[in-house]
């Protein structure tokens, strides 16, 4: 079983991203727009002590499609790329219980050689040791959990992923709360492929 830890400075740059994201439904914004960015798979094993506090990162609208976001941010001076979105629709069960906004974020790290990583903010600590999953037509993910992070269990099956979320209307999110509260999140995958295509435009 993997052990992630999120690395400070793009969690700066994905949180940003995420308080964009929610202003975009009120009053869409512009490409040059300062905005939020995107979450990092978390490396295998944890650091031993808190890391410094990272420097503001903050990132810069590249276009909005549907729901979706193109953002880039140079975090620590690596560039980063990457799509994100928050759900159409958030369910607790039970109900009305308060937890922070939730949002997927698909992310590009030239300097890491990643492509492509999907995490998910699901807005409130995960109950350990269980695992989320995201629900795209008939076809479902598992997803490793960490605090209010979630990431896709088996790695290889990534691409796939990506191509299945290319082509679906809808991917739902399905969590526990270290509580046990259980949360239903929908994404619209509308604009999702044009927002890839100008995050891969960007960071080739």
């Amino acid at each position: 079983m993997r052990t992630y830890r999120i690395f400070p400075i793009l969690a700066s740059v994905f949180v940003a991203a995420a308080f964009a994201v929610s202003a975009v439904a009120q009053q869409p914004e512009q490409p040059g727009t300062a905005a939020p960015a995107p979450a990092k798979r978390p490396a295998r094993r944890p650091a031993p002590a808190k890391p410094p506090a990272a420097p503001e990162a903050k990132p810069t609208l590249l276009g909005q499609y549907e729901g979706w976001g193109a953002y880039t941010a140079t975090p620590d001076g690596k560039k980063v790329c990457f799509a994100i979105a928050k759900p159409t629709s958030a369910e607790t069960k039970p109900p009305n219980r308060p937890r922070n906004p939730p949002h997927m974020f698909i992310s590009t790290r030239p300097a890491d050689k990643v492509t492509n990583e999907i995490s998910v903010a699901v807005g409130y600590p995960l109950k350990a040791g269980t695992e989320a999953s995201v629900e795209i037509g008939s076809t479902t993910f598992a997803l490793s959990t960490l605090g209010e992070g979630a990431w896709i269990k088996n790695v290889a099956e990534q691409a796939h992923m990506i191509d299945v979320m290319r082509q679906g209307d809808n991917a739902v999110v399905k969590g526990e709360s270290s509580r046990g509260t259980q949360s239903i999140d929908t994404y619209s995958l509308k604009g999702l492929a044009q927002a890839l295509d100008r995050v891969g435009q960007e960071c080739q």
